[in-house]
């Protein structure tokens, strides 16, 4: 029996509710395999994913590769210095024409050395003159749209898909002193694969609920949860935030809990005395403190599992320190520990999601931003299952919530 019905569908309507009234996404949004393919269709084949930052391409020639959607691509910078992104699919066989990431002159399949520019023009084919009607033109590398918003590469699938960019307004006050696009990090290691699904890491990484509990303890006790709120943002916002007051200036996760590192600059005395954490669903969350920012990357695998890239941000000259090292050994330490009681969480809640006790529970208005992600999904959700039904079907369901 199939779980995709009108009333499954009907019954998301109550998670889109005021905090207070609202209820959890039922667990087979987290758990079905079936909602899982649903769920690739409806928001990742047509909303904007996160694929890396801009100052991984440095040079012309430099690139990486991606999955996304299931989509193999390359993100690469050309010879003009724009960056774009190509599917790394050689139009002759299917074949992938780059693996990992480095500098090069071109991409070669290494199959049948079908060579593509690297703007993605196919100009070589080898033993290609006999075969009747080829046009070379037409066997370029199909290009996938992006954009990049504060130095983070987006890329979107669906070329129908609205722009980024402009539906980020709500944010750009509340991020604008910490200039993203400036800051410098180590390139991340390769993702990891965690065994749960990509809403449960994302819905952890903003809970202000569980700080003071989970966490309770020096490295985390100056960012109680009483101080966490939820600011709203338009109903056809791509991402959402929330904000978190410190009990002391310019709090940060070590053992000194102070910031280590230089503090952005052009930050105000409110936003010294507060952390921020940002959120494009649904691949990127950032955790923004005043002298650093964690970001985190969700590609999701299956209904329990998602590959989990993170990096650190913080001002270039941070680098320069000859403490550098020594202050990095510190904050990873702290953050270590902090990380690893949420991973222990995570791994449980996604068994408690796939057992048939699983409730639709009841939020605390500390989980604001829990009830921000349930308005941008269920969206998504209906409007994939109304192009599923076709224009003759009538929708009934009550639109709880789609405002506020």
């Amino acid at each position: 029996m199939t779980l995709l019905t009108d009333q499954f569908f009907d019954s998301l309507a109550s998670s889109k509710l005021d905090t207070l009234e609202a209820e959890t996404l039922p667990r087979e949004c987290y758990a079905s395999e079936e909602f899982h393919d649903f769920e690739m269709e409806a928001v990742f084949a047509h909303e904007w994913l996160c694929v890396g930052r801009a100052e991984w391409l440095e040079e012309p020639g430099d690139f990486f590769t991606v999955s996304r959607a299931d989509e193999p691509m390359i993100v690469c910078k050309t010879r003009d210095g724009t960056i774009k992104a190509l599917s790394s699919v050689c139009q002759h066989r299917a074949m992938l024409v780059a693996e990992g990431h480095g500098n090069t002159r071109a991409f070669v399949c290494p199959y049948h050395h079908w060579t593509y520019d690297l703007d993605g023009t196919l100009v070589g084919a080898p033993a290609m003159s006999r075969t009747c009607n080829f046009d070379k033109k037409a066997a370029s590398l199909p290009e996938i749209r992006m954009e990049i918003w504060h130095g983070f590469i987006f890329v979107n699938l669906d070329p129908e898909a609205e722009p980024l960019t402009p539906r980020l307004a709500a944010l750009e006050d509340v991020v604008a002193n910490y200039d993203f696009a400036s800051l410098r990090g180590p390139r991340p290691e390769e993702p990891t694969v965690f065994p749960w699904n990509w809403k449960v890491m994302l819905e952890n990484n903003n809970d202000g609920y569980h700080a003071s509990r989970l966490h309770a303890g020096p490295l985390h006790d100056f960012i109680p949860s009483g101080l966490a709120t939820f600011p709203e943002v338009p109903a056809d916002s791509a991402g959402y935030y929330r904000l978190n007051g410190t009990l002391h200036k310019n709090a940060g996760f070590n053992a000194t809990q102070k910031s280590i590192f230089p503090v952005f600059p052009k930050l105000t005395e409110e936003e010294q005395n507060r952390l921020l954490f940002v959120n494009l669903p649904p691949s990127l969350s950032l955790v923004v403190l005043n002298d650093s920012v964690i970001y985190l990357i969700m590609d999701p695998r299956s209904a329990n599992s998602h590959a989990l890239t993170i990096g650190t941000l913080m001002a270039p000259e941070a680098m320069e320190d000859p403490l550098y090292d020594l202050k990095v050994k510190m904050t990873d330490e702290a953050v270590e520990r902090i990380v690893a009681q949420d991973f222990h969480v995570d791994e449980l809640v996604q068994q408690g999601l796939r057992s048939r006790h699983a409730p639709r529970g009841r939020y605390s208005w500390q989980e604001g931003a829990q009830r921000l992600l349930n308005v941008w999904l269920v969206d998504r959700y209906w409007a994939e299952w109304d192009r599923r039904r076709g224009p003759s079907a009538p929708v009934t369901r009550l639109r709880a919530g789609s405002s506020g």
